[in-house]
């Protein structure tokens, strides 16, 4: 009897040695995780935060800090910039145009086209892609791409804090990024080319000395990305699925890096804050 009463605990303790030594079963799958992400993109119905963003352009690092709210179906968006610039637009109103005061001389509102040169100089994406429109892009599987499969190179690789908050990351790795040759067998606008490789429209732009939308004859041959970047770094919120970090890098270096803060996702936003003759606002 006390021989067997002493087996019993040990026998308890062998399972639990060799239970704790089974590698920890991974907080979430890459599938899942990806599949959490784009779903609270495309199911947002109003957004709020703070973005800090640093860009490259033309060589040289620009960073701005940018206060935002956005409302979906229709789309409607309102920055706001550390530099005292405003931004609103919202769809079917100013003839299309965005409202812009620039803070500066002769301290008047503006109607600018948000996909034109004024608007786009010195930033990579336009006001009709702020919040998390470049993330849908780099997740798209439509089959589409010229040079398809990148989406997939995204992996689930651990868990980080951001600004307090839990988040998982999501990687890309693609040392196969670079410039190739293009050639349109007919004319295609910037933007069109850029969705078809999924690169960003920016260094489309740059490298071939275009302006934002500008048309590519057919037979004319340009340089572009066969993908947006080399390495990717997503950091989700585990809460919310929201990106709180998006760092993409390409053959040059670090190309752009934003960063979320004080995200309120599907709150409501009362329709006046989205009106130009809002109180507070200089537009």
């Amino acid at each position: 009897m006390i021989r067997r009463s002493y087996c019993l605990p040990v026998l308890a303790l062998a399972g639990l040695l060799s239970s704790s030594a089974m590698p920890a079963a991974p907080a979430i799958t890459t599938e899942t995780l990806i599949s959490r992400l784009t779903n609270a993109i495309d199911n947002l119905k109003t957004l709020r935060c703070n973005v800090r963003a640093q860009e490259r352009i033309a060589g040289k690092y620009q960073q701005a800090r940018t206060a935002m709210k956005m409302s979906f179906k229709p789309y409607k968006v309102y920055l706001r910039n550390d530099q005292g610039i405003e931004v609103l637009y919202v769809t079917g109103q100013n003839g299309g145009d965005a409202w812009v005061y620039p803070n500066s001389f002769p301290y008047v509102t503006l109607s600018l086209d948000p996909q034109g040169s004024i608007m786009r100089k010195s930033q990579h994406h336009s006001a009709l892609e702020a919040g998390y429109g470049t993330i849908t892009e780099l997740l798209d599987s439509s089959g589409e791409r010229v040079t398809p499969g990148f989406e997939k190179t995204f992996r689930y690789t651990g868990d980080t804090t951001v600004l307090g908050r839990p988040a998982h990351v999501l990687r890309s790795s693609y040392p196969q990024f670079r410039y190739v040759s293009y050639k349109p067998t007919k004319a295609e606008t910037t933007k069109t080319i850029a969705s078809k490789f999924g690169c960003g429209e920016y260094r489309i732009m740059e490298r071939n000395g275009l302006s934002p939308g500008a048309t590519v004859a057919a037979g004319k041959t340009i340089q572009v990305p066969n993908a947006y970047g080399s390495r990717i770094t997503i950091c989700i919120d585990q809460k919310l699925y929201l990106p709180l970090v998006v760092q993409v890098n390409d053959d040059k270096g670090l190309f752009e890096k934003f960063e979320f803060a004080d995200v309120v996702a599907n709150q409501p936003i009362p329709a006046p804050e989205f009106a130009k003759g809002y109180k507070g606002y200089k537009l």
